[in-house]
């Protein structure tokens, strides 16, 4: 999961995407980069790390221009290479540079026919780099020097009808314009808005409409399924459909875990969504234990705060934070492997030991992936003098790979895969274990906007909504993607930078 943003200003638009990115820092914490277009000619800076980490004053002075993208990374193929951040660039045609957030289920066969067909190298094994050169390859075949709007939408029909998955992204044409699209289910987001100032008015394409409101932007809408927004370099906005949708289908994970609570997607509250979580978790536990014995409800900070209130609330139970998060620690979720993620719980929480002394405790978390996380939470709660420990999560069991841009893809690492409710709550060590139901969860950020009535949920119920992801295409994506072979991959990565400087240090 990463964050995008793109903006046309009638000033340097540096300092406004640095800002928008701080905002989107939480949709990805592995790299970030912007690249602005002053007069045609482009600036770019991006690294591994974090936006304040990477963006530094000499850095920021270069970065001009009234034109500009802007990406967060979240390393989905668990490849943290500096090589892969973006945005990415291809010169030709115009000069093009791509954020991008999601994943390409057809990428071997697109990077074989870019290869064979289209006469085009690929640097890295990101699908990111293909998806810009099909889009590069496709606005060559327009044959123009300056490209109309209309001969921009009949290139990106053809990226469509090439291009497989669930992918969201903001390509800057130097010296011409910044186009958005979304792919034709709309499983990732993307929003468009507006503000206007002396000069008239101005655009911002993003992730999500907290960006917006960070610049003072107002949400217009969100860029539909299939849909391209393109604005020109005099901010005149072109929007059009160009690809067919039978059906809109957003990630349901979006409102469980990666979107800001104070963030509209597809014109439903995440925070309201959230809300709905815990009240729907609530009934389901009264139904189950009318007579439970639960003195306190205890969130797992920060993005199961909205739903454990409400789970409370509906309860009559105390609502108390038992836990004080380092501030300066990543999200463990998107920590690439296992022992990292381990160290990184233990770093990140620390019990508040009156809150749990004796009590019977509630502790309330957005989802449970691996398990990790979880196990030494419950225990830390033991540890602090817990009598019983409760498990409640927001959403379902996750038994099944993500293919569309979240980083899931082993069902071996999955605590859930292949097993009873019962047998996961003994492995994370809870006296009780409560799961939600998924037509809850659907329903939860469906009654925000019912004109919505199918998610992507592949992760709970392993029904892939673009139809072409079997057993084989899991299996060889799990032998590329489990902690194993991020961990070699890790390796071989050190070894090519370590010979690359030892070659640079004998020729110098």
């Amino acid at each position: 999961m990463c964050g995008l943003v793109g903006v046309v200003t009638s000033k340097d638009v540096g300092v406004c995407l640095y800002d928008t990115l701080t905002v989107l820092q939480h949709r990805g914490q592995d790299a970030a980069g912007i690249v602005t277009s002053d007069n045609g000619k482009l600036n770019r800076r991006k690294n591994n790390g974090l936006v304040k980490d990477v963006f530094r004053t000499r850095h920021m002075r270069r970065l001009t221009g009234q034109m500009g993208i802007g990406h967060v990374r979240y390393p989905t193929a668990g490849s943290s290479s500096p090589a892969l951040a973006q945005p990415f660039y291809v010169n030709s045609p115009y000069g093009l540079a791509l954020a991008h957030n999601g994943n390409l289920t057809n990428v071997s066969e697109l990077s074989r026919d870019l290869f064979k067909e289209d006469l085009r190298h690929i640097n890295t094994d990101s699908d990111s780099e293909v998806l810009l050169n099909v889009l590069a390859h496709e606005l060559q075949q327009q044959q123009k020097i300056t490209p109309t709007p209309d001969d921009i939408f009949a290139a990106l029909s053809r990226v469509f009808e090439r291009c497989q998955g669930g992918f969201a992204a903001v390509v800057m044409i130097t010296g011409y314009g910044i186009l958005g699209f979304r792919d034709r289910n709309g499983i990732r987001p993307l929003v468009f808005g507006s503000r206007t100032t002396e000069k008239g008015k101005e655009y911002m394409i993003a992730s999500e409409s907290v960006a917006l409101d960070s610049q003072g932007f107002t949400l217009e809408r969100d860029v539909g399924p299939g849909e391209a927004v393109y604005i020109d370099v005099s901010n005149n906005l072109y929007t059009k459909q160009c690809a067919s949708s039978e059906f809109h289908t957003p990630c349901i994970f979006e409102h469980v875990y990666f979107a800001r609570p104070d963030s509209f997607m597809d014109s439903i509250s995440v925070y309201k969504a959230r809300l709905r979580m815990g009240e729907k978790l609530a009934d389901k536990l009264l139904d189950e234990r009318p007579d439970h014995d639960i003195d306190v409800v205890i969130p797992i900070p920060d993005t199961s705060r909205t739903s454990a209130l409400e789970l409370a609330n509906r309860l009559g139970c105390k609502y108390r934070e038992g836990f004080v998060k380092n501030r300066y620690i990543g999200r463990t979720f998107i920590m690439p492997g296992q022992s990292m993620r381990k160290k990184s719980v233990k770093q990140k929480l620390n019990a508040i030991e009156l809150e749990f002394r004796d009590k019977n405790v509630l502790l309330v978390d957005d989802s449970i992936v691996r398990g990790t996380t979880s196990k030494q939470i419950i225990q830390m709660a033991r540890d602090a003098g817990a009598k019983k420990v409760y498990f409640a999560s927001a959403a379902p069991g996750v038994r099944y790979p993500n293919v569309y841009g979240i980083d899931m893809p082993a069902a071996s690492e999955l605590i859930a895969s292949g097993k009873t409710d019962k047998e996961v709550e003994g492995l994370i060590g809870a006296d009780w274990l409560i799961y939600q139901n998924l037509e809850d969860l659907v329903a939860s950020a469906s009654e925000g906007n019912p004109h919505i009535t199918r998610y992507e949920c592949s992760v709970f119920n392993g029904e892939y909504v673009t139809g072409d992801v079997d057993e084989v295409y899991l299996k060889r994506l799990e032998n590329l993607r489990n902690d194993t072979a991020k961990a070699a991959r890790k390796r071989n990565n050190n070894t090519k930078e370590r010979s690359i400087a030892s070659d640079l240090k004998t020729e110098t």
